[in-house]
C-alpha cells in the first residue's frame, strides 16, 4: 500500500516490538506459567490506532530481519499501515519486552534490547520523501536513548518540520530503558520546544516536572511554539491547554482489564481527527469533541488484552459516546 501524496498522512516514529503477555494476570513475570506474544511499541500502536479509525498511517524505524521483525511489519499491512519507511537489520534482533499486569492492573516490564534493530536505524535510511509527504509528524522518546537512532529522529524531526508538518510527541516514559531518571528526564525535555502538540500522562508530568499534577504542573511545561497540550488522566478523562482556552475532558467508566495502548489509542484518534480539520486547535467547541471522542477510543482499548487487538472502529467509539 503506497503512501498517497498530499493525502491527509500520519507518519508515526520510532520502536515497535513484540511484548510477552502472561497467560494468567495478576503474577509477577516469575511466577507467570507461560505467556504469549503481543505486537506493541507506541509508535506502531498510534498507527494502526488511526488506520482502525479510516484514516492514512505510515510507520517509520527498524525491525529485526528475523521473523518477529516480518511478522510485525506483516501486522501493520493486515491493518493498512504503510511500510514504506521501515528497515530490516540483519545483524540485530527485534527488540522484545516482557509485560506483566500486576493485580491492581499496573504493568511491570523487562526489556531485551542489547542492541535491538529498532536502535540501530541511522540518518541515512529514512525514507525522507515519505516523511515529507505527512501531514502530522507523531514520535516518542524512546528513539531519543541511544545513537544511531537518537540522530536519525532528530533528523526526521527536522525534514518533517521543514516540509510543514504538523509534530505531534507522546514521551510515552519507559524508565527502565534509560540509564538513568535525569538522563531521561532531559532527553525527553532536549527536544520538547520543536512540538505542535504534546500528550503527557499524569504519571509523567509528575516525572517531568516533580510537581503533584495541577494546571499549573501543565503550564510550566509549555512553549512558545506549542498549540496544544494533552494530559490524560486515565478513567478520569484529560486536560487539555491551547494558547487561547484550557479544560477538562471527563473520562468513560468501563470495565478495565488492561490499560497498554489507551494513550496510543487516545492520541491515535485526536491526530485523525485534527489531520482531517487543523482548526480542532483553535476552536474550542470542535476540540472538545475530538477529546470526548479520543477518551472514548482510550477507554475502549483498556477493556480488552493487548493494545493493538483492543484499538477501536470508528463505530465501536460512536456506541460508547452515545451510551454515556
Amino acid at each position: 500500500m503506497a503512501a498517497s501524496k498530499g493525502g491527509d498522512l500520519i507518519v508515526s516514529f520510532g520502536e515497535m516490538l513484540i511484548d510477552f503477555v502472561p497467560t494468567e494476570s495478576g503474577v509477577s513475570l516469575a511466577e507467570a506459567p507461560g505467556f504469549l506474544k503481543a505486537p506493541g511499541g507506541a509508535p506502531a500502536n498510534v498507527a494502526i490506532a488511526v488506520t482502525r479509525l479510516g484514516g492514512k498511517a505510515a510507520f517509520v524505524g527498524k525491525l529485526g530481519d528475523d521473523e518477529f521483525g516480518h511478522m510485525l511489519a506483516g501486522i501493520l499491512k493486515q491493518n493498512g499501515v504503510s511500510v514504506e519507511g521501515i528497515k530490516f537489520d540483519q545483524g540485530a534482533r527485534t527488540a522484545l519486552a516482557f509485560v506483566t499486569l500486576r493485580a491492581d492492573g499496573e504493568r511491570e516490564f523487562m526489556f531485551y534490547r542489547n542492541p535491538s534493530a529498532d536502535m540501530l536505524l541511522t540518518p541515512d535510511e529514512l525514507n525522507l520523501d515519505l516523511i515529507r509527504s505527512a501531514k502530522v509528524f507523531h514520535y516518542g522518546s524512546i528513539s531519543l536513548i541511544v545513537e544511531p537512532c537518537r540522530s536519525a529522529h532528530l533528523k526526521a524531526m527536522e525534514v518533517a518540520k521543514e516540509a510543514g508538518c504538523l509534530l505531534s510527541y507522546d514521551p510515552n516514559l519507559r524508565l527502565p530503558l534509560w540509564p538513568s531518571a535525569k538522563d531521561a528526564r532531559d532527553k525527553i525535555m532536549s527536544i520538547w520546544d520543536k512540538a505542535d502538540v504534546i500528550k503527557v500522562s499524569d504519571n509523567e508530568l509528575e516525572f517531568l516536572t516533580g510537581k503533584e499534577v495541577s494546571d499549573e504542573a501543565a503550564l510550566s511545561l509549555w512553549h512558545p511554539n506549542l498549540k496544544l497540550l494533552l494530559v490524560t488522566l486515565g478513567e478520569d478523562g484529560c486536560k487539555y491547554y491551547s494558547k487561547s482556552f484550557q479544560g477538562k475532558i471527563a473520562g468513560f467508566h468501563v470495565k478495565t482489564i488492561d490499560t497498554t495502548g489507551a494513550g496510543d489509542s487516545f492520541i491515535g484518534a485526536l491526530l485523525c481527527k485534527m489531520v482531517q480539520d487543523q482548526s480542532i486547535i483553535t476552536d474550542e467547541a470542535k476540540l472538545k469533541e475530538v477529546l470526548k471522542f479520543a477518551c472514548a477510543c482510550g477507554a475502549i482499548t483498556t477493556t480488552k488484552k493487548g493494545a493493538i487487538p483492543a484499538l477501536p472502529t470508528e463505530s465501536e467509539a460512536q456506541t460508547l459516546l452515545k451510551s454515556n
